[in-house]
């Protein structure tokens, strides 16, 4: 059976945090689209990756809110199972959309640095695009069957449960999915940060703008990735050994009992998620010069230099 809780934590917890993560990404990411839209001519291939990415940050802000009152209702939903799984979809697109284009970006840089005369730093923009688009169906592909999630409790809306009885296809499915979608981007951003460094230190570079520029958004992706993804990982990972070391001990309620604790910080990690939506702008911040500009006039800084900004946005 599906353990069913209702935490008083997350009910007093989350409402809070998820306003105040909305908020935000709406601000940075408002400004970000609107500076990629109508400000940053000609667009470059970079250029596509940053704008999926605060696409992806659009459907977690559509989302967003409906989960805040889920929560705020005590973990009830009062809008029918169908926008339930729509919600649910949302948030999960957001979330590995966000982890892709991240990667793709973290992967673009790398290739700038350690291999300037690859042919991907002449993409055009129309394969950029192609490109992004075949991140999205990658997505939709491991996402969509969030869509189709049975809702046999019209006020429950959750797509992880934790099952006394064992998981079945679909969640399980889901789970490993869940794992893998962040494990394998993490490796390839580490790698191509390490090799940036390697680089570095190989070629006595470490004064370059534009190098040093590229090394600095590597570290932000990474951040982004440690703070926003890691949590909720490395909690699904323990609910996963946790259940193997209970199964056949304990079942029923008992075996719910024992599960709790973690659930509960299942659900608090994965609400940092949610938190990419904001810390998103600081990846926008290291690539896009006009963002970065008004982001310093805002705050009386003055104008960034010039030097590097423009290989930065290529």
């Amino acid at each position: 059976m599906n353990c069913i809780y209702r935490t008083p934590l997350l009910t007093s917890a989350l409402p809070p945090l998820l306003g105040a993560e909305f908020v935000l990404g709406v601000l940075g990411n408002g400004l970000a689209l609107w500076i990629i839209l109508f400000r940053l001519k000609p667009w470059k291939s970079s250029t596509v990756l940053l704008f999926n990415l605060s696409l992806a940050d659009f459907l977690l802000n559509v989302a967003l809110p409906f989960r805040a009152s889920y929560y705020s209702a005590g973990l009830t939903w009062h809008f029918g199972p169908a926008f339930c799984n729509i919600s649910l979809f949302l948030l999960a697109m957001n979330r590995s959309g966000s982890i892709f284009f991240l990667t793709a970006v973290a992967v673009d840089r790398y290739v700038r640095v350690v291999h300037p005369h690859h042919a991907l730093n002449s993409l055009s923009v129309v394969r950029a695009a192609c490109g992004a688009a075949g991140l999205w169906l990658l997505t939709f592909s491991m996402t969509a069957h969030l869509l189709a999630l049975p809702r046999p409790n019209a006020t429950d809306c959750e797509s992880f449960h934790i099952n006394s009885g064992g998981l079945d296809v679909v969640h399980f499915w889901h789970r490993s999915l869940f794992l893998l979608s962040f494990f394998l981007p993490l490796a390839l951003i580490v790698f191509c940060t390490c090799s940036i460094v390697a680089h570095l230190r190989r070629r006595q570079l470490a004064r370059d703008a534009r190098i040093r520029k590229a090394l600095w958004l590597l570290m932000v992706v990474v951040v982004v990735f440690a703070v926003c993804f890691l949590p909720s990982n490395i909690t699904q990972l323990l609910i996963w050994l946790k259940e193997g070391s209970i199964a056949g001990v304990h079942s029923g309620t008992k075996a719910c009992d024992e599960m709790e604790n973690l659930n509960t910080a299942f659900y608090l990690t994965i609400s940092l998620t949610y938190l990419n939506s904001a810390l998103d702008p600081v990846v926008f911040y290291f690539s896009i010069p006009p963002f970065r500009n008004m982001c310093r006039r805002a705050l009386r800084l003055g104008r960034a230099g010039d030097t590097g900004d423009e290989e930065t946005t290529q």
